[in-house]
């Protein structure tokens, strides 16, 4: 079977678990997307643990054997855990807390590898009991066989070495029901494309090792993940926080999937702004690469006085006044901008997803950002995406590189608002880059490259010059067609023929008194 038959086969899997869900009335809850990536995540565990036994170096090796000495990257679990054990016991009584015991046992048996940890110290299985999502008595064994005739009727056990496209298209479609709500983590959900372009730009491809990559407000992971790949899993170390737990579940998932279990410990579940956990001793940790798609607006007043007391000074630019009508409209980006500036190491590299409007905001926190930004060198370039690019906000966003390892006074300033094709995707309306687009962007930053209408190279003194703004629109030569015409001999044209106009007015008015008196006459 090819790569392709095992996706639309994996793709056909998660859609019955999601058809089963539905049909016993847990479609659209909050409990949905814990059951699907539950049951998802065990399934893959559990094949991979079959697929790593069969392909031991030491062929006498039994089983219970081999799962004592396997790595990090292989699930430890009992003969007994194994979907094909409990798909034999499906019949017996209670077979829902022979379901569950399972899941807990596995998580005991791997505690110190898939926990995390939220901001309270609290550590977090990888499982919950299947039967804990059923508000119906009775139900609880319905859902456990359901899910296991799934789960055994598929075997994904040649798939393994399949790498990050392979996983990160089955991921986004894992999750693609889960991004479209109005919680925090669909506000700031990231397309892969886009982080692969981030990742592309950001990386020269400088072989690296033991560096660490950051995102505080990871959601489920596309950023980092993008990153981590185009470096390389064995040469880096991820670093996350995000607020939202359903965000975290995920981010938990996408590192399992991508062979990124060593960075696990370093997933935290709690606010960044107000409580960052990744410090080194009294001080931020820092970090050699961070990138970070945040969420634009959102009430935050009630943590406002909390940051003003910032024992880490992350917020040079100021926090933003709390509206007295319409909170929600606070610019809560600006907070996190300034707190990645604050974790770049001395020779660190960011990306971040902001408001195309930051841009060129003649005041207040986006202003001095910029300033700061330009003044000590930091800023590599911008990049003003397409409209609709990301399906969950209808405003315009630019990409932000900032590099502290810059040597040159030279920023870029892309303009690829015009690129893509609308699409209609996921009942709405989506822009799509294709390939050859992709590739311009990247080619074109990286390489310095300028054309009319698209990209320019401007100083930092150019800048300034223009209040600061890095609105690539004021900067780019815009193309002007040259029309091949003496402009003399035209007006003299267009002369003539208003002369002719008026005579033949003139003659038409005669025409016409000569009839009203002949009409008179009669």
């Amino acid at each position: 079977m090819s790569i392709q038959e095992y996706l639309d086969k994996m793709k056909e899997m998660i859609d019955e678990l999601k058809a089963m869900s539905s049909a016993l009335g847990l479609g659209n809850t909050g409990d949905e997307y814990k059951i699907i990536g539950e049951l998802f995540t065990y399934k893959f565990l559990n094949d991979k643990l079959l697929y790593d036994f069969e392909n031991r170096e030491d062929k006498e090796e039994d089983f219970d054997e081999f799962v004592e000495y396997a790595g990090i990257y292989t699930a430890k679990m009992k003969k007994e855990h194994l979907i094909e054990s409990l798909f034999q016991k499906q019949n017996e009584e209670d077979f829902h807390k022979i379901f569950d015991n399972a899941f807990e046992e596995v998580n005991e048996m791997n505690k110190d590898i898939y926990n995390i940890e939220t901001a309270s110290g609290k550590k977090k299985p990888l499982f919950e009991k299947l039967s804990v999502y059923i508000r119906d008595e009775g139900k609880e064994i319905e859902l456990a066989k359901r899910a296991i005739n799934i789960l055994a009727k598929y075997k994904f056990t040649n798939i393994y070495d399949g790498g990050f496209d392979y996983f990160s298209t089955v991921f986004e479609y894992l999750i693609k029901d889960y991004n479209k709500d109005s919680g925090k983590y669909a506000e700031y959900f990231t397309p892969l494309f886009a982080g692969n372009i981030m990742a592309d730009i950001l990386y020269n491809d400088t072989p690296v090792s033991n560096v660490s990559i950051y995102d505080p407000s990871a959601g489920s992971g596309t950023l980092i993940l993008a990153l981590a790949n185009k470096i390389g899993t064995d040469k880096c170390t991820i670093y996350s926080q995000d607020i939202s737990q359903k965000s975290t579940q995920f981010l938990r998932i996408n590192l399992i999937l991508n062979k990124l279990v060593h960075s696990l410990p370093n997933v935290i579940e709690g606010n960044t702004l107000t409580k960052p956990e990744h410090k080194d001793g009294d001080d931020l940790k820092k970090f050699d690469f961070i990138v970070s798609n945040p969420p634009f607006k959102m009430d935050f007043s009630n943590m406002i006085e909390n940051l003003k007391a910032d024992k880490y000074n992350r917020f040079f630019a100021g926090l933003p006044n709390i509206p007295k009508k319409d909170k929600n409209g606070m610019a809560v980006y600006e907070s996190f901008l300034q707190h990645v500036i604050a974790s770049l190491s001395d020779k660190g590299k960011a990306s971040v997803v902001v408001p195309t409007g930051f841009a060129s905001a003649s005041s207040g926190i986006p202003k001095k950002i910029r300033e700061k930004l330009i003044d000590e060198n930091m800023l590599r370039g911008i990049i003003h995406m397409p409209s609709n690019i990301f399906a969950t906000t209808g405003t315009s966003v630019s990409i932000l590189f900032i590099d502290k390892t810059k040597t040159d006074d030279k920023v870029m300033l892309m303009d690829a608002s015009h690129m893509g094709t609308k699409t209609k995707l996921d009942d709405g309306q989506r822009t799509i880059l294709s390939d050859a687009e992709k590739e311009k962007i990247v080619s074109f930053f990286k390489g310095c490259k300028e054309e009319p209408e698209f990209s320019v190279l401007v100083t930092n003194d150019d800048i300034k010059e223009n209040s600061y703004s890095i609105q690539a629109g004021q900067y780019v030569e815009l193309k002007v067609e040259k029309l091949d015409f003496d402009i003399d001999n035209r007006i003299s044209e267009i002369k003539d023929r208003i002369i002719l106009g008026f005579k033949a007015s003139k003659s038409l008015n005669s025409d016409i008194e000569k009839m009203l008196e002949e009409f008179c006459n009669d």
